[in-house]
């Protein structure tokens, strides 16, 4: 296979996907690219990308196939019942780069390789704007040897790849980082909760904690309240950002895989739960940052004016 330039089936051409395809026409690899949405097909044949009129036709003559789907179910239905693996030639690379379920994600890895194809799951961060902008962080899974040939097209579309593990691994790595997330935005909000409550000023807990013992990705760039870090979703309404029902679904996908395993993540569950009730409520169109507004014990401000992200459309990393 020619490591320079490749033919790539890429099905799932949402916020996410479109540019992530987009990047790869540029960087010189023909794409034959599929989306349920006439819509989203169109825009991306706009972009370069060739418009095939299903998953299976654009993964028939593919080097690479990459999906970009919203759930394991979808990946393992296009892989088991609508033939995407019996249609692809052996030996092809699947790459899926949707979040979904560790347990979904390792079924997909064994489905590809009983039909003689190779796998790796390889989920992303930066969301929307690194999709657009090709700085995009890959958490990649399966073997080395498919990572390595699989790392050029990562390149294309991101700044940085980590191989993880075996197959399955990516995917594990999303979920904690995560979970490490959620819950520290957990904190932080509950931090600045009862510093409200104590008289303390956003901005005096703030330069203490940000250059102290509780600085974190939650304090020091998407600050919760108003005031300390101009660039955070809580200085534009909690528009997202990293939307609260990503979130939600991130933590969930955390929390099953913690259940199956039987490890005790009280504070990770904990999150999940919280996260699930934001977002099924006031939060649903909110940055996930806006949780603070139901921990003060109020609700989050209205969001009619602001864009709602699609299932990829974090931005931490």
């Amino acid at each position: 296979m020619n490591a320079d330039t490749r033919t790539i089936g890429f099905i799932g051409l949402g916020h996410m996907g479109g540019p992530m395809a987009a990047n790869l026409v540029k960087a010189g690899h023909r794409v034959i690219g599929f989306d349920v949405v006439p819509d989203v097909l169109a825009a991306a044949a706009g972009a370069g990308v060739e418009a095939a009129g299903s998953a299976v036709e654009a993964a028939t003559t593919a080097d690479v196939v990459i999906t970009m789907l919203p759930a394991g179910r979808h990946v393992l239905d296009l892989y088991r019942n609508e033939g995407l693996l019996t249609a692809a030639r052996p030996g092809t690379l699947f790459l899926d780069c949707s979040t979904i379920d560790v347990a979904d994600a390792r079924s997909a890895h064994e489905a590809a390789v009983a039909a003689g194809m190779r796998a790796l799951d390889a989920p992303v961060s930066g969301g929307v704007v690194g999709a657009e902008a090709a700085t995009l962080t890959f958490m990649v899974g399966g073997a080395q040897a498919e990572f390595a040939e699989a790392e050029p097209l990562l390149a294309a579309m991101g700044r940085k790849a980590v191989h993880c593990g075996a197959g399955g691994a990516g995917q594990a790595a999303k979920i904690c980082n995560n979970m490490i997330l959620g819950i520290s935005m957990i904190a932080v909000s509950e931090a600045f909760v009862l510093g409200e409550s104590l008289g303390l000023s956003h901005q005096a807990l703030f330069d203490v904690a940000s250059t102290a013992s509780g600085q974190c990705w939650a304090l020091t760039v998407n600050c919760p309240v108003p005031g300390p870090v101009p660039a955070s979703p809580a200085n534009r309404d909690y528009l997202p950002g990293f939307a609260a029902p990503l979130m939600a679904k991130d933590l969930g996908l955390a929390a099953n895989a913690a259940r199956a395993g039987g490890v005790p993540v009280e504070l990770g569950l904990k999150a999940a739960e919280l996260y699930a009730a934001y977002a099924a409520g006031a939060g649903a169109e909110a940055d996930f940052s806006g949780i603070l507004q139901t921990l003060r014990g109020g609700t989050a401000p209205e969001h009619g004016s602001g864009p709602r992200n699609d299932a990829k459309g974090g931005t931490p990393s």
